[in-house]
């Protein structure tokens, strides 16, 4: 666990100027794009949904993958308020920081601002109940945090008269839909992709993404090596394994049961905590759509079953559909779930801290399927069904 402190806790060569008088604005766009391309590549280890390059105070952010099968990417210009702005490409976007308001759209965005102790620069967000940040209920309770309605048609005049001077939203398809109308009434708007990275580092590494609008780009690197060094100490001790249980994963929803594809983030987590996901040879990255009949010839030796929805109590599974009583692991009462945290409105602890904190999921798993190699650790974001 990463201490209060901790979670408490840019350059090159500017644009050049332009001789020739008579083409100056085409030259300077030459330029910045140039710059763009030519200037320091910060260091990101894990992620691979966005680069940072230094050109001077400024820094050129591209958005690789803004939503599952984007065929293209987004580039942000992002520069101190104070610095004239050069001539940019136009489908390059301006933020300028430090931002001083914020709205997002993800509760997975706000342990961001938290570990980088801006909570109080958020000034509104879609369904406030879902937040489970303590901080941040408190400044919902003290009405310092507008809610802006369901988060797929936010209430655009209420985010209007909040004036944020930013908004982080999110996308799954090339709808950008609310985001560019906001954009159209003035408000810069970023996209936060964070949860297509396939390695866990990848997400908790978007720390560095959220950090380049307050100017914090060195309290993002010690937040997030602390987070790095806790899961890499952790999985080592899980390579010390010499037996690995058999894990499966998810429910039956209608006639579909949906589990990780072999290759998504939780089999990456389920790996390194010295299990065997027993899908883990599926090339997806995604979840699987299978029928019934083949997870359970797969899956009816199962050591652990972690993941079951929204299933409270060992019985309420059962009693959603009786074939579940017929696995071992079932009738053996290793069923996990991870939702032993709840926000003070019943919002998801575990989906709102889960992606920058993968190094607590990990000693969560490696507690379960390995309790002698941490005894020291308590469960955070599980629970055993009972």
């Amino acid at each position: 666990m990463l201490t209060d402190s901790i979670r408490k806790k840019h350059a090159l060569v500017a644009v050049a100027f332009i001789m020739n008088v008579v083409m100056i604005t085409a030259c300077r766009q030459q330029e910045v794009s140039t710059q763009a391309n030519d200037g320091e590549k910060v260091k990101i280890k894990y992620a691979t949904g966005f680069t940072v390059r230094k050109d001077g105070t400024k820094r050129w952010v591209e958005i690789k993958t803004p939503y599952q099968g984007a065929k293209g990417g987004i580039t942000y210009l992002v520069i101190p308020k104070d610095e004239p702005l050069p001539v940019v490409p136009d489908n390059v976007k301006v933020i300028r920081t430090p931002i001083q308001s914020i709205v997002c759209t993800s509760t997975s965005h706000l342990p961001l601002l938290d570990y980088l102790n801006e909570s109080d620069k958020l000034i509104g967000f879609p369904q406030t109940d879902y937040i489970s940040s303590d901080n941040i209920r408190k400044r919902v309770d003290q009405g310092k945090v507008t809610d802006l309605g369901v988060e797929n048609s936010m209430n655009i005049e209420r985010l209007m008269s909040l004036r944020p001077e930013l908004v982080m939203g999110y996308a799954v398809t090339s709808d950008y839909g609310q985001f560019k109308k906001i954009e159209e009434l003035g408000i810069p708007v970023v996209l936060n992709s964070e949860y297509l990275e396939g390695h866990p580092l990848g997400r908790a590494e978007w720390i560095k993404f959220m950090a380049l609008f307050f100017n914090k780009e060195k309290e993002a690197d010690s937040i997030f090596q602390a987070i790095e060094l806790s899961y890499l100490d952790t999985r080592q001790k899980a390579e010390t394994v010499s037996h690995r249980p058999l894990v499966m994963s998810g429910i039956i929803y209608g006639d579909t049961w949906f589990m990780p594809g072999g290759q998504n983030y939780a089999a990456r987590i389920f790996k390194d905590a010295g299990c065997k996901y027993l899908w883990e040879d599926d090339p997806s990255s995604g979840f699987l759509e299978l029928d019934f009949e083949s997870v359970f010839e797969k899956g009816r030796e199962a050591d652990l079953w972690i993941g079951v929805g929204s299933n409270e109590t060992l019985r309420a599974l059962g009693d959603s559909d009786h074939r579940y009583k017929f696995f071992k692991v079932y009738k053996e009462g290793n069923v996990y779930n991870s939702d032993a945290r709840k926000g003070e409105k019943g919002g998801s602890v575990y989906l709102e801290l889960g992606y920058l904190r993968p190094d607590i999921i990990l000693q969560d798993l490696v507690k379960i399927a390995h309790p002698d190699l941490l005894p020291g650790h308590t469960l955070y974001f599980h629970r055993r069904l009972r």
